[in-house]
């Protein structure tokens, strides 16, 4: 029987989209089979990231009843499996939420994990993207108002019945005043997962003219790097080291002399 996490923040701004994507497609790059729901309905983001925003059937149609939740599947990186939500906000005002978790019931047993990526907040779609999983992933940024938002979430987590598995701390700057490991691990009481540097190569990904999550784009970046340690965490598959062959230690010295 596969994991179902929802990816959760307390606020908007926090990266939280682009964790659950990355994240979903590191896990696939380990070899583990993995499906990703955007159940941000409102604010469809994933389509956008995994160049999706044309598919014909979506997740709004899913939880309109009017279709399949395998109708509304798609092919990501590394065997990814990708259910992104529509842009028409005609189509969510009339959505169920609710159907949400018997979809998820549905292929559950046929996946390793399965990520929800839940709407920010504590609204009704995002108790219902939650209820549907039976563990959470809570994203912060190393702030104050990030770290009060997230104890709220992780509340509703467990009011939901659903159990916060960990968090993890996103767009680290290393600046003074922001919150450590120790500190987000003792005020949530939660396992820090990791923590993703605040990277450039991330921004670049997003504004591309044909987008692509950093782990695929820039694999050898800080937050790739962040991002594969916490998926070899989650999964507790270690990450091979790659040799370097005798052709490949050649052009290295090459170019350092250049």
């Amino acid at each position: 029987m596969g994991r179902t996490f929802s990816v959760v923040s307390g606020k908007g701004g926090v990266g939280k989209t682009t964790v659950a994507a990355n994240l979903a497609v590191a896990l696939s790059k380990l070899g583990e089979k993995v499906l990703l729901v955007d159940a941000d309905v409102a604010m469809a983001n994933i389509a956008l990231l995994f160049r999706l925003q044309s598919s014909p059937i979506t997740l709004q149609d899913v939880l309109l009843g009017e279709s399949d939740i395998y109708d509304a599947m798609y092919s990501g990186p590394f065997g990814l499996t990708v259910v992104p939500s529509g842009l028409s906000l005609n189509a969510y005002r009339r959505i169920n939420p609710d159907k949400l978790k018997h979809a998820i019931a549905t292929v559950k047993n046929e996946y390793d994990y399965i990520f929800v990526d839940a709407p920010a907040g504590i609204g009704d779609n995002a108790m219902a993207a939650m209820a549907a999983t039976d563990e959470a992933i809570i994203v912060v940024t190393p702030d104050p108002a990030s770290l009060a938002d997230a104890l709220k979430i992780k509340l509703v987590a467990e009011r939901v019945g659903v159990k916060p598995y960990g968090s993890i701390i996103n767009m680290v700057r290393k600046l003074p005043g922001e919150a450590s490991e120790d500190h987000v691990r003792e005020l949530l009481e939660l396992a820090v997962l990791g923590s993703i540097p605040d990277d450039p190569e991330v921004r670049k990904s997003i504004l591309l003219k044909n987008p692509a999550p950093v782990v695929v784009r820039a694999p050898n970046s800080p937050a790739s790097k962040a991002i594969m340690q916490i998926a070899s965490r989650i999964s507790g598959i270690q990450i091979r080291q790659e040799k370097k062959g005798f052709l490949t230690f050649i052009r290295s010295l090459f170019k350092k002399k250049k």
